[in-house]
């Protein structure tokens, strides 16, 4: 077996115990009434699962023991497409998921990640925490799922590269660059040029250790916490993409518990979600002088002439069509501009 770095952090991890137990555990000796598991991709360190765990916690002393959920960060369960299996046949009660990568189930829920469409923080929460956000709720109800009210941050992405800093979209055409399981991001790359590869979060690092790929686009708290700059050179602050994550519940689960305990929940996640956007909001103001110190090149390109070569090679038409005139519509009445 080849060792990197990812084969011996997950070394380290299970014989700490970590990966056969979860993050979050019940803290009193009464078994629960329900004991519901909490799936995510981040890393232990990351905000989301620091007030994912205060959640937890809050609800099992507010439920009187009765509920306990188990977090299971870092993909421990699986890959996001096949944890999202898991939560709709009920093996995870909760799943903390990029709606773009729900978009593989539920398709008009990865709306809010088109290309270029947020130029700022306070055009995501007007948007996200109002028509747009209520509609892409309404399209997850109807696949089948159960969503928690408030959406949590992961930030705008950024391109990185272990070649050269993408400057104009012309530094975009044959880059090989991993992407989410999502047929937006796909879609968007192609676009420019590039050869996208749908790779799982959790083979990121050994894909550019290894050159399966050059380049990958997250969010700077992703690039710090996964440590990319051991593999990854240069940062090319794109912004071209805002992303966060849906708290989504499996529907049976959820009907499974009274009222009341329903409110709890309802209550100290949307607050937990609340809080991780302003922890994300914090971490931002320190993260590039730090990947800076860690070794990142960064670069600030114009976003204009990607916008526009998105536009000239028919990517806003064309999901225009596919998510329909009625959420095109809400998703530019958001924004504040026409897109297509």
């Amino acid at each position: 077996m080849t060792i990197n770095r990812r084969t011996a952090l997950i070394g380290a991890t299970a014989s700490a115990g970590l990966l056969a137990a979860p993050f979050a555990r019940r803290t009193n000796a009464q078994a629960a009434q329900f004991t519901y598991k909490f799936a995510n991709n981040q890393p232990l360190t990351h905000p989301s699962n620091i007030r994912s765990a205060e959640a937890a916690a809050a609800i099992l002393e507010e439920s009187g023991g009765r509920v306990d959920i188990q977090i299971f960060p870092s993909n421990q369960l699986g890959a996001d497409t096949d944890v999202l299996d898991q939560l709709q046949a009920g093996g995870v009660e909760f799943f903390l998921l990029s709606p773009l990568i729900l978009s593989t189930l539920v398709p008009k829920a990865s709306i809010n990640g088109i290309g270029f469409a947020f130029p700022n923080y306070d055009a995501v929460w007007t948007a996200m925490d109002g028509d747009l956000g209520a509609y892409a709720r309404g399209q997850i109800k109807d696949g089948g799922l159960v969503v928690m009210d408030t959406i949590w941050d992961n930030g705008f992405r950024q391109i990185t590269t272990s070649t050269n800093p993408i400057e104009t979209p012309a530094d975009l055409e044959g880059l090989k660059i991993r992407v989410p399981v999502s047929p937006l991001w796909t879609s968007m790359f192609r676009a420019f040029g590039s050869a996208p590869a749908s790779i799982n979060f959790s083979d990121v690092y050994s894909a550019l250790q290894t050159g399966i790929v050059d380049g990958q686009e997250n969010p700077l708290s992703i690039l710090k916490v996964a440590k990319l700059w051991e593999v990854q050179k240069y940062c090319s602050v794109t912004n071209h993409m805002w992303d966060g994550f849906w708290l989504l519940g499996n529907r049976r689960a959820w009907a499974a518990l009274p009222e009341d305990l329903q409110q709890i929940i309802n209550k100290h996640f949307n607050a937990a979600g609340m809080n991780q956007r302003a922890d994300l909001a914090k971490l931002n103001t320190s993260l590039r002088p730090e990947l800076e110190a860690k070794g990142f090149t960064f670069n600030e390109p114009d976003p204009a002439p990607f916008e526009a070569r998105l536009r000239e090679a028919g990517f806003y038409a064309e999901w225009k069509g596919t998510y329909g005139d009625e959420a095109w519509a809400i998703l530019e009445s958001a924004v504040g501009r026409t897109l297509a």
